[in-house]
């Protein structure tokens, strides 16, 4: 069985109970670096995430023995679950859910999620002339499409809006910033999500 673990934004009392289950009685437990130091867990238990294709091929040679591959956030939203379900039969794969960094971030603001318009810039463009037909956007960014880029085209549609970036969302060196759409600074942010809604 594959079982695809969300682990949440990264604190770990934010995981739901059944990871240390899964986690506890995998043989194999599949991560990031940093995923996999979030565990208490033998250097031979240990597999550093690889590409893609690559662990493709090591779940298929593998299908008998408990498997747990780690998952930021959660697995359905923008994470690795998707591509699991596409890559395998739904009877192979269990999903474990965690609190998504969107979630966690419209908590740490206090605004509601409801009608909000949940997407990512991970490694796409995102169409900026239907997102902000929406009143409430919600966004997993990237280095190349990040805040900066993301308040540029609201400025672009010529709208005023604001925008709640979260950095390191429930790390230690957690950070939210609000501030309008042009005083959105270019530099570089850590691990974040932006949040654009009505001034």
């Amino acid at each position: 069985m594959i079982n695809i673990v969300g682990i949440g934004p990264g604190d770990a009392k934010l995981m739901v109970a059944e990871v240390a289950t899964v986690i506890a009685q995998a043989e194999v437990v599949v991560g990031s670096k940093r995923q996999l130091a979030l565990f208490d867990l033998p250097a031979a238990k240990q597999y550093v995430l690889p590409k893609l294709s690559e662990l493709k091929v090591f779940l298929q040679a593998n299908q008998q023995r408990a498997i747990a591959v780690l998952a930021s956030g959660d697995p359905l939203l923008y994470g690795i679950g998707n591509w699991a379900l596409h890559q395998f039969p739904r009877e192979q794969v269990h999903i474990v859910p965690g609190i998504s960094a969107i979630q966690y971030c419209f908590h740490q603001i206090g605004l509601p999620m409801n009608d909000s318009y949940l997407t990512s810039s991970h490694g796409r463009v995102p169409d900026f002339d239907f997102l902000l037909q929406h009143e409430t956007v919600a966004m997993v960014t990237d280095s190349e499409i990040g805040p900066y880029q993301i308040a540029q085209a609201v400025l672009s549609h010529q709208q005023k809006r604001l925008i709640y970036i979260g950095e390191m969302l429930s790390y230690p060196e957690e950070k939210i910033t609000c501030v309008p759409a042009e005083q959105v600074q270019d530099r570089a942010y850590a691990l974040n999500v932006v949040v654009i809604t009505n001034a």
